[in-house]
C-alpha cells in the first residue's frame, strides 16, 4: 500500500504551496497598465463608493472565498497552530477551484481568542463573498459562527455542517437500501464535539421549516469520551446540556456499549480502534456503520462486517463510502455565491444533502455516497442550493 503520508510530505517540499495566484489579463502596454490600475482603475472605485453594491459587477468579490482557521482543531492531529494549519486550508482552497471554479484563499489566524477571531473576520469581509471556517475547536466554533451570520455573506462551519451534510445523505442512502425508514431509526453519535453537535441537529431537523424536505430520525443518543450525555451528570457544559432538547429524550444512562443496544446507527466522530465486531453484534439487524475518525476508524469495516453491519462508510479513501466533505462545500458554496444569499440557511443545507444523495440512483452496501471524484455532484448540490436560497426571497 503506498505511504500517503511520505508521499504527501515530498510533494509539499516540492511545490512550496498548492496554490497561486495569477492575473487575468497582460499587462504589456503602458494601454493595459493605465486600465488595470492608475489612472482608469479610479472609476471602478468611484462607482462602487458611489453603489456598495456594484463591488460584485467590478470585483473579485463574488467568486472569492476566505478558508479561515485558528489551527485549535486541525483534521484528528488537535491544537498544532495557525502555521501548521496552512497545508490544510491550500489543499481546501484548490478543491474549491477544482470543483466549483471558486477562488478561495487560505488564512490562518495567529491568535485564539473567541472575539478577535470575530473581529478580524468582520474587519477581512469586505473583499470576500463567502466566508468557510475551518478547523477551530468546539465549543469557539459556535459561537463564532453565531455571531458572524449579520456579516451580509455567508459564513459556514464545515466541520460542522459539511460533515452533517454528507452524513445525511449517506444514511438516506444506507437506509433506502436495508429498507429502514429514517423516522424509524435509532442512531448513536460518538462525539460531541463540532460534527456530533450538527450530525444530530440535521437528523432531527432542528432548524428546519414546515415546508422543508426533512424527516427526523426517532431517537438519538449523543455520547462523549465519559459516555451517554443525559440528564443526570453533573459535569455538562452549556453546550452539552443544550443537546438534550432534542437527543436521549428518554434519559438513558450509561456508556458507549449501552447507548449500541439494539440500535439501528452507530456515527462516529471521535477516535479510533473504540469498537468492535460484538459491540457491532449487539445492534439491531442489519446494522448501519458510519466509523469517521480518521485516519484511523472507531472500526475498521472488516471487522464492522465481520459483526454483522450491513453498511459501513469511513472517512478514508481507500475505502467504499468515503464521508467527504468535498461532496458538500464546494457546490453549496457555489449554489450560495450564484444566489447572492447573505447566509446559508437548513433549507440549502438540506437541499444539498437530498442532491448529493440523489447521485446514487441505486445505493447498495458499498455505494451509498458518491465518489469525491465525481465532477457532477458540485454542480448537482449548487443548482439544488440555489433553488433553495431563492426560494425564500
Amino acid at each position: 500500500m503506498k505511504d500517503y503520508f511520505e508521499a504527501s510530505l515530498q510533494l509539499h517540499q516540492q511545490l512550496k504551496g498548492k496554490i497561486a495566484i495569477q492575473n487575468k489579463m497582460e499587462i504589456e502596454t503602458i494601454d493595459q497598465l493605465s486600465m488595470a490600475y492608475s489612472p482608469g482603475v479610479a472609476q471602478p472605485c468611484l462607482a462602487i463608493a458611489r453603489n456598495p453594491s456594484d463591488v460584485y459587477t467590478y470585483t473579485l468579490k463574488g467568486n472569492m472565498v476566505a478558508v479561515i482557521s485558528d489551527g485549535s482543531a486541525v483534521l484528528g492531529l488537535g491544537n498544532i497552530g495557525p502555521l501548521a494549519a496552512i497545508p490544510v486550508m491550500e489543499g481546501k482552497a484548490m478543491l474549491f477551484k477544482k470543483f466549483a471554479g471558486i477562488n478561495a484563499f487560505p488564512i490562518c489566524l495567529n491568535t485564539q481568542d473567541t472575539e478577535e477571531i470575530i473581529r478580524t473576520i468582520r474587519n477581512i469581509a469586505p473583499v470576500f463573498g463567502a466566508i468557510n471556517l475551518e478547523d477551530i475547536s468546539a465549543p469557539r466554533c459556535f459561537e463564532i459562527e453565531e455571531s458572524l451570520q449579520d456579516l451580509g455573506i455567508p459564513v459556514f462551519h464545515d466541520d460542522q455542517h459539511g460533515t452533517a451534510i454528507v452524513v445525511l445523505a449517506g444514511l438516506i442512502n444506507a437506509a433506502k437500501h436495508i429498507g429502514k425508514k429514517l423516522e424509524d431509526l435509532r442512531v448513536v453519535i460518538n462525539g460531541a464535539g463540532a460534527a456530533g453537535t450538527a450530525i444530530g441537529k440535521m437528523l432531527k431537523c432542528i432548524g428546519s421549516g414546515p415546508d422543508e424536505d426533512c424527516t427526523p430520525v426517532s431517537d438519538i443518543i449523543l455520547c462523549d469520551s465519559k459516555g451517554i450525555i443525559h440528564r443526570s451528570r453533573p459535569d455538562l457544559n452549556k453546550e452539552k446540556m443544550a443537546l438534550l432538547q432534542f437527543s436521549n429524550l428518554g434519559d438513558l444512562k450509561g456508556g458507549l456499549h449501552d447507548a449500541l443496544q439494539k440500535a439501528d446507527v452507530f456515527i462516529g466522530v471521535s477516535k479510533p480502534a473504540l469498537l468492535h465486531a460484538d459491540d457491532i453484534r449487539i445492534m439491531a439487524k442489519d446494522p448501519i456503520i458510519f466509523a469517521l475518525a480518521n485516519p484511523t476508524p472507531e472500526i475498521f469495516p472488516e471487522e464492522a462486517f465481520q459483526g454483522g453491519a450491513a453498511v459501513v462508510a469511513t472517512g478514508r479513501s481507500d475505502f467504499p463510502n468515503q464521508v467527504n466533505n468535498v461532496l458538500c462545500f464546494p457546490g453549496i458554496f457555489r449554489g450560495a455565491l450564484d444566489a447572492g444569499a447573505s447566509r446559508i440557511t437548513m433549507a440549502m443545507k438540506l437541499a444539498a444533502a437530498h442532491a448529493i444523495a440523489s447521485c446514487v440512483e441505486d445505493p447498495m452496501h458499498d455505494t451509498i455516497i458518491p465518489s469525491p471524484l465525481d465532477p457532477s455532484v458540485a454542480a448537482r448540490v449548487a443548482e439544488a442550493v440555489k433553488a433553495a436560497s431563492l426560494l425564500r426571497v
